[in-house]
């Protein structure tokens, strides 16, 4: 059999052929976008399992049956490649056509019915099993980061597995000013020279204070850049651009879980200026996209596993925050791209299973899901509105300022020699953290305890330095203390706070977006929180010895207790977390479920839209969506307007100067003349015409789907040779009786592609694209093909249009 000629493509090569304009780099490794210059097609056929069109042309020269592609699967026909975007009109209707054929044979026997019973149970299952491994792996991190980060300041003598906080819970030797010290727990300094006092041990303290977070920080960019590249970062813009529909293999695997869950705990304890929460949604995704394998219709359908991770994106703000139903509005608001209804119940009941679990582990020992719950106990005024909207002006512009600053240095990062050496940078920033923090008190502590310390409502019994008021008579209880005038230690610490804000603002800056697991949720919420506490004390200082001006007359009694400076902290964390992220219904949620007060929503809605519309004044972008842009994901943002008056032919391809667009023609091809077409060009998907003189077009074929039947045609089915004839149609005229077998391959082709015709408004393309999750639509005039659009052109144009670089899509 003569099978020469054949391209060097095959079912285990088709990534050959690629030019260095398609690369994109992702969590420091560089991938390879090759097959992005045309998409993946739309195809209905093989949602319904390759049945047959008909019988015309199966008989070849009298007697030899003609093989159809149609009659039984081929392996890898109707998969994506990496790097490439799902067809989800394809997938949905495989879906269903799966799901009527269940239906029907339900009614045939017995174990039909429990098979059906069965399927339609499995997504809850799916649900349970994520909650469950989420909410244990979220439980450990909390755990083990709790500890190391002790660890860096001192030692249990009762056994070296306990923090600071577990091992002198049960001395008696404690007292009430300094209730965190006891016999058990000894300093560095304590172990090392047997005394706490004196400038020697405090540079005893001070020097493994820093090489412990030196060799956190070591431990975890060596692990994430020799096992795991995709480990590093907060996770949550690739997830958006994967739930989108586009592919990264590897990303959500099992390696990548692995490595996250252990350098996120080492980047948390080393005390960079990072948060868990973000890689957590990264981690409680890579859960889901494990236990899909266990699931026939999760694992063979890209859709239906899309909208499980939407609901594992909802379990990860759960076990984070302890917020299940901010959780699911966090997916639904800012991460997810399809999230129907069904999808909605299944992530309220994962994210209920993950904080079930996470509260039975009870990491933190305080029966709460989160370190820094706090419940406050006195009401609001309308008049503290005002310096409310204040902290949501403060949260807009640092927001807006923030995501400037850090995408001008990640974008340094990647253009320069800076980005050669992850590891370098990695050491010299926590040097930097490390040095600076351990001075002031409200550095050197986990940014989690300095949210809890500032969100604390101070009663009698607090010992901290931000509650050291000097205590008037009153016979009220300590939940309801009046304002007091504020002691020494209270302007000292309000001195170290605000050198704390200024450090966290800078330093985190430069954090975010290393090649270490880090999330921007905790560290923005600390900004914000000594922000807004700073406010708080100020004004409650102000009410205290202004009782009379007229702001205050009327509601501000002396005596009273008027101005909870906890509640400012809070509302300013919420604002500034809002300014980064652009987030609103989700974290006004999740901020209520962490107070449990709803007498404080208006205040943080006020916030939170003030510091949304602040910070869309001065740039559309939140972080994420940022980070997206910068990488060139191929994400088309829902939010973005498109309001330019340009037309398709304005946007497809080719272009006038362009080589004409690359078709197959439905019964005049050859095996060679496929081939040929494969070899040269690197187009993912091929229009199918009637002829290149009519160019009227019949359907779509997919550029993997091509290779892998050739292929399986020339092992399977004698006489196909390079002369062979391709025939996309469903009836073959007769073939002289010494012509070499011909190839039917009509069950690859996608008989009804999207289409629009040359003057529809871009505005209608773009919704288009955006509501079906399109990779391409053809561009007709009268029934004839003019070309082609992909969502890479229509980034690029939208790029164009908004004065940016159109190359920045896809670039390296």
């Amino acid at each position: 059999m003569d099978n020469s000629g054949y391209c060097n493509e095959s079912f285990h090569s088709l990534q050959s052929g690629t030019s260095d304009e398609d690369m994109v780099e992702i969590a420091g490794a560089t991938l390879d976008f090759s097959s992005t210059d045309d998409v993946p097609p739309l195809d209905r056929d093989y949602c319904s399992g390759y049945g047959t069109h008909g019988s015309g042309g199966d008989m070849l020269n009298g007697g030899t049956r003609l093989m159809d592609l149609l009659e039984e699967p081929v392996p890898g026909v109707g998969t994506y490649e990496d790097f490439n975007t799902i067809d989800w009109v394809r997938e949905k209707s495989k879906d269903r056509d799966r799901h009527r054929e269940i239906a029907s044979k339900s009614k045939e026997s017995t174990w039909a019915l429990l098979h059906s019973v069965s399927d339609a149970f499995s997504g809850w299952l799916l649900m349970l099993l994520i909650g469950l491994m989420a909410g244990a792996l979220a439980g450990g991190i909390d755990i083990s980061a709790h500890w190391m980060t002790d660890l860096k300041e001192g030692v249990c003598l009762n056994g070296f597995w306990f923090n600071h906080e577990h091992c002198c819970w049960t001395s008696k030797e404690t007292t009430f000013q300094e209730r965190d010290k006891c016999p058990q727990w000894k300093s560095w300094a304590e172990l090392i020279l047997g005394t706490t006092e004196g400038a020697f041990a405090y540079i005893i303290n001070y020097s493994m204070y820093v090489c412990w977070a030196l060799l956190f920080s070591f431990l975890a960019v060596s692990l994430v850049r020799s096992f795991a590249p995709y480990a590093c970062g907060s996770g949550i813009p690739e997830i958006k651009t994967i739930l989108s529909g586009f592919i990264i293999r590897g990303y959500l695997g099992k390696w990548t879980l692995m490595i996250k869950t252990i350098t996120l705990v080492l980047a948390v304890s080393s005390g960079l200026s990072l948060g868990k929460e973000g890689p957590l949604v990264h981690v409680a995704c890579c859960c889901a996209n494990i236990l899909c394998h266990l699931f026939t219709k999760y694992r063979k359908n890209e859709a239906k596993r899309r909208e499980v991770l939407s609901a594992a994106a909802a379990v990860g703000v759960s076990v984070a925050f302890g917020a299940p139903i901010g959780g699911v509005l966090f997916s639904l608001e800012e991460v997810s791209y399809y999230f129907p209804l069904k999808t909605l119940w299944r992530s309220f009941f994962a994210a209920l299973v993950a904080a079930f679990t996470l509260r039975s582990i009870n990491p933190f020992g305080n029966s709460r899901l989160v370190l820094f719950y706090v419940e406050f106990h006195s009401p609001w005024h309308l008049l503290e509105l005002v310096p409310f909207i204040l902290l949501g002006i403060f949260g807009g512009i640092w927001g807006a300022l923030f995501i400037r600053a850090n995408i001008a240095w990640c974008r340094c990062r990647k253009t320069t020699r800076l980005g050669r050496y992850p590891v370098l940078e990695v050491l010299l920033v926590t040097a930097v953290t490390a040095v600076l923090a351990f001075p002031n008190d409200y550095t050197r502590t986990s940014t989690s305890e300095l949210i809890s310390e500032l969100f604390n409502d101070c009663g009698l019994l607090d010992s901290s330095k931000l509650c050291d008021y000097i205590n008037v008579n009153s016979s009220k209880s300590s939940n309801e203390l009046p304002d007091r005038p504020a002691g020494h230690n209270v302007y000292t610490a309000m001195w170290q706070l605000s050198l704390a804000l200024i450090f966290k603002m800078l330093i985190t800056v430069v954090t975010f977006g290393m090649k270490v697991p880090s999330g921007l949720f905790i560290p923005s919420m600390a900004v914000g929180a000594i922000a807004g506490r700073l406010l708080g004390i100020g004004m409650e200082q102000l009410a205290y010895n202004h009782h009379d001006w007229p702001m205050f007359k009327g509601w501000c009694s002396p005596g009273a207790d008027c101005i909870t400076p906890g509640l400012y902290a809070m509302v300013g964390a919420a604002a500034c977390l809002g300014g980064v992220t652009r987030m609103t219904v989700s974290l006004v949620v999740i901020m209520f479920e962490l107070t449990g007060g709803l007498e404080y929503i208006v205040p943080l809605m006020a916030a939170a839209m003030t510091s949304k519309w602040v910070a869309d004044a001065l740039g559309r972008e939140g972080i994420y969506e940022a980070h997206i842009r910068l990488n060139g994901y191929p994400f088309l943002e829902a939010k973005e307007e498109f309001s330019h008056k340009t037309l398709a032919m304005d946007v497809m391809r080719p272009r006038r100067s362009d080589p004409p667009l690359s078709v197959l023609t439905q019964d005049s091809l050859t095996v060679e003349d496929a081939e040929a077409l494969i070899t040269e060009t690197t187009y993912s998907g091929f229009p199918v015409v009637i002829s290149h003189q009519s160019q009227r077009l019949v359907g779509f074929v997919l550029r993997r789907d091509l290779i892998i039947s050739i292929e399986n045609a020339r092992m399977r089915q004698d006489g196909i040779v390079s002369t062979s004839r391709v025939f996309f149609t469903e009836y073959m005229p007769p073939q002289p009786p010494d012509s070499p077998a011909p190839l039917k391959l009509r069950g690859i082709m996608d008989l009804s592609p999207f289409t629009v015709t040359d003057h529809t408004a871009m505005e209608i393309v773009v919704d288009i694209f955006r509501k079906l999750g399109l990779r391409q639509c053809l561009v007709t005039h009268n029934g004839r093909l003019l070309g082609i659009i992909t969502k890479k052109d229509i980034l690029k144009h939208m790029a164009q249009m908004a004065n940016r670089d159109p190359d920045s899509i896809l670039f390296n």
